[in-house]
């Protein structure tokens, strides 16, 4: 049985994974709801994330958990069927620069003390846990967790809004700049440049990087710390390699149609600003990114950089989700996260049952985005 009012209206703004997962949510919980964005569906932060469903390495407790319920619910999406191409569960791998074996070493007990699946490799024990890694790239010390994956969120975004359509909700694309409009101290609903005022009981606000600033416009600080990066996808080549790495170099993992997605942060100085916005990043600084890609692995495999995007990747300030009401605009709820991926299911989940039944869930409250005032 629905919790939701008949009648209640929610605008939500953003048309990467928070937003069409949260409006997916607030559907199956009886809302109506209007998708607003500024341009096609996975045109930002969504269209060229890793998305590397994971929560290795060290963080606090409560985002810990809640990252481990955000893979448990693709898990689950995985189960209703395993033969999809763009989430699979095949595990990742990390080793960090030669002289950090101990630092190595120190993040797997951490793993293994927060009950994290995590296994110890070397370059000779590697084969036996996941296919098609260079023995010569492996560093002396990684780290297998064969419980993580990855997404397509393209493709998840596509196959989610298929479910936003069938339950009778209204999509908006190239809506233009958007803002909260504020009446009576409480949001009511979202005006564009290019597709005028949509009203609505409530608004969640979960446009990426460009989130800080809409809130801003309602006097609310959110800090950012969003960098600019670029995600490479290779042309088909046919490799047996299979899990995620994270790699000095390199990340890298597997995509559908046999290519493989690829991101790092150490070309970041390379990237620079257009006057009309757009960014760029020399050819050749593309091509040594695939290079240090495929040194990692069996073979050594041409890889081809068959197309990149670049643009601001949404990081909050601290570091920390931000989930939830802001306190001071009524009706008004945000959605900005470094690890939009992961938790992209159970964030539009929860966001969307606090807003039909107005319970705060205990998950989200570390996250709240008061904690900056």
């Amino acid at each position: 049985m629905s919790t939701a009012e008949p009648t209640r209206r929610v605008a939500v703004l953003g048309g990467g994974i928070l937003g069409v997962s949260t409006a997916v949510h607030l559907l199956r919980e009886g809302a109506s709801v209007v998708l607003v964005t500024e341009a096609e569906l996975a045109s930002g932060a969504s269209g060229r994330s890793l998305s590397w469903l994971n929560s290795a390495g060290e963080r606090t407790t409560p985002y810990h958990q809640l990252r481990v319920c955000g893979i448990d619910r693709y898990r689950t999406l995985f189960a209703s069927d395993p033969s999809r191409d763009w989430l699979r569960f095949d595990g990742g791998l990390h080793w960090a620069e030669a002289g950090s074996e101990q630092d190595t070493v120190a993040r797997h007990e951490y793993e293994k003390a927060h009950a994290y699946d995590s296994v110890l490799v070397s370059p000779g024990s590697v084969d036996d846990h996941t296919p098609g890694i260079s023995t010569d790239a492996v560093g002396e010390a990684s780290i297998f967790n064969p419980g993580e994956g990855w997404v397509s969120l393209p493709h998840l975004i596509e196959f989610l809004m298929q479910e936003f359509t069938s339950r009778g909700g209204e999509l908006v694309t190239n809506a233009g700049t958007a803002r909260v409009r504020v009446e009576e101290g409480r949001a009511a609903g979202i005006d564009t440049d290019s597709a005028g005022f949509f009203p609505a009981k409530d608004v969640v606000v979960a446009c990426g990087p460009q989130t800080p600033a809409v809130v801003a416009e309602l006097g609310v600080e959110i800090p950012d710390a969003s960098p600019v990066s670029m995600l490479v996808t290779t042309a088909p080549v046919d490799h047996p390699a299979k899990t995620v790495l994270n790699t000095p170099r390199a990340a890298v993992r597997p995509n559908p149609g046999n290519t493989f997605a690829l991101d790092h942060d150490w070309y970041e100085e390379s990237i620079t600003q257009d006057a009309d916005g757009t960014y760029s990043i020399p050819e050749d600084v593309v091509e040594q990114l695939a290079d240090e890609a495929a040194k990692l692995l069996e073979g050594r495999p041409q890889l081809t950089a068959a197309s990149w995007k670049i643009g601001r990747k949404p990081i909050p300030g601290d570091g920390e989700p931000v989930f939830g009401e802001l306190e001071g605009v009524p009706g008004c709820f945000v959605a900005f996260t470094h690890s939009g991926a992961t938790l992209g299911l159970i964030a539009g989940e929860l966001l969307a049952n606090e807003i039909v039944t107005g319970r705060r869930h205990p998950m989200l409250e570390t996250f709240r985005p008061g904690r900056f005032a």
